[in-house]
């Protein structure tokens, strides 16, 4: 038996968007941009497909803009949006956990001149308001904060900081990388009140390659500059033909994901206190680490390695992180924000769930690390 547990890094395509992507590979593939039918037909698809992402975050059609991936996404509003609002000042807030995206991308605007204020996070990865507020100032011009931490699953109040920003009188533009929050999360682009939120496909039972950035008011509003140039798809913001395959793909699993959000949403929320049931009250000095998000569990063994606990664990078919793909099995930066100990950043597993996830793998896992814990003791104490 196979028990994934690697959700947040990706998931499982779903039966019905690879069968929109391959309809399109085989069919339907024309380029949307060509002027004869079957480029009509695909501009059809390809406005269809917006319009299904638009619905399922909330926004309209003339909002969203498609993108290769969530970096892309971050990299565009950060980079770009940074760029619009130069003229007001050069003062940006973040924080120290966000995604490599977001934190490389800032780190390209301080080569800039721009000055980056990285908040602490709270004890589940999130971001208080209080802490965005206090680091306010006249100058500040771009605020990118994550909505749920890809690591603890801490869930950062992006409303409430919409709505202090707008009481304070700030014209500083909040973007929020909710690539980890999109249908994991409730939200819609309207209640959040963010300018920029970038989402992805892959986190959402969709392929790789494929990701999305909404901008409030659309270009008529809110007129980044692109970051690839060329041609004139995505409403003249972002060249090269659209990858219609993929985007088909995103848009039916949005389509689904959207519908089947309650359900999901309660099934995850159940297995994630299942699993922290049995692995507090069968493993000795285990710690939860994890913040709110349904999807995501990140648990701490002191004293034992990350690396053999996962070794241990895929050897039973049993697959989990340590931390976020990108760092590519680096350690946390993420719990080491946060502030944990050596001992609990070293022993850091992260879990996470999705729609797909059953209790038999949730009962798998449990059983695999009690027994990872009791094999593997001598061997490291």
């Amino acid at each position: 038996m196979t028990a994934y547990f690697d959700n947040a890094a990706t998931t499982r395509v779903c039966a019905e968007a690879a069968d929109a992507a391959y309809k399109i590979m085989t069919e339907d593939y024309g380029n949307p941009s060509s002027t004869h039918k079957m480029g009509r037909d695909a501009k059809a698809i390809l406005d269809a497909s917006r319009a299904a992402l638009a619905k399922a975050l909330g926004a309209g059609s003339e909002e969203v803009f498609f993108t290769s991936c969530g970096s892309e996404s971050d990299n565009w509003a950060i980079l770009s949006g940074a760029d619009y609002m130069k003229r007001r000042g050069a003062h940006i807030i973040s924080s120290e956990a966000e995604h490599s995206a977001v934190l490389r991308s800032l780190d390209v605007l301080e080569k800039r001149g721009f000055e980056v204020t990285r908040l602490k996070p709270e004890k589940d990865g999130s971001i208080s308001g209080n802490a965005v507020m206090n680091a306010l100032r006249n100058d500040t011009i771009l605020v990118s904060l994550m909505l749920v931490n890809n690591e603890t699953g801490g869930v950062t109040d992006i409303n409430a900081i919409s709505k202090a920003l707008k009481s304070s009188g700030s014209s500083a533009l909040l973007h929020t990388d909710a690539v980890q929050g999109f249908l994991k999360v409730p939200f819609s682009a309207k209640t959040l009140g963010a300018d920029m939120i970038s989402v992805s496909g892959h986190k959402i039972h969709a392929p790789k390659g494929i990701g999305a950035l909404y901008l409030k008011g659309g270009i008529r509003s809110l007129n980044l500059a692109p970051l690839i140039v060329g041609g004139g798809q995505e409403f003249g913001k972002r060249a090269g033909t659209e990858s219609l395959p993929l985007i088909s793909a995103f848009a039916k699993a949005a389509e689904l994901g959207s519908g089947l959000f309650e359900e999901s949403h309660k099934k995850m929320a159940t297995l994630k206190e299942l699993a922290v049931k049995r692995l507090t009250s069968e493993n000795e000095g285990l710690m939860v680490l994890s913040g709110a998000a349904p999807h995501l569990l990140s648990i701490s063994l002191p004293g034992y390695k990350s690396e053999v606990l996962m070794n241990y664990l895929e050897g039973l078919g049993i697959y989990v992180s340590k931390s976020s793909a990108c760092k590519k099995g680096g350690r946390s930066y993420v719990l080491d924000a946060i502030g944990m100990p050596n001992e609990v950043i070293d022993g850091a597993l992260r879990l996470s769930f999705s729609r797909f996830t059953t209790e038999d793998e949730v009962n798998a896992l449990c059983d695999g690390i009690k027994s990872a814990r009791e094999r593997l003791y001598t061997m490291l104490r």
